[in-house]
């Protein structure tokens, strides 16, 4: 991925673009629980 002329290479390639993606995926979704059961 480009950003400009900065070249922006994730780590493990694909894999661990796709699993970086998936893991904040679930860190919001847990985190969001947790914020609605402590209010």
């Amino acid at each position: 991925m480009r950003i400009g002329n900065v070249e922006i290479r994730p780590l493990g390639g694909g894999l661990g673009c796709l699993l970086m993606i998936f893991f904040s995926l679930v860190a919001s979704i847990v985190l969001t629980v947790l914020l609605n059961l402590l209010l």
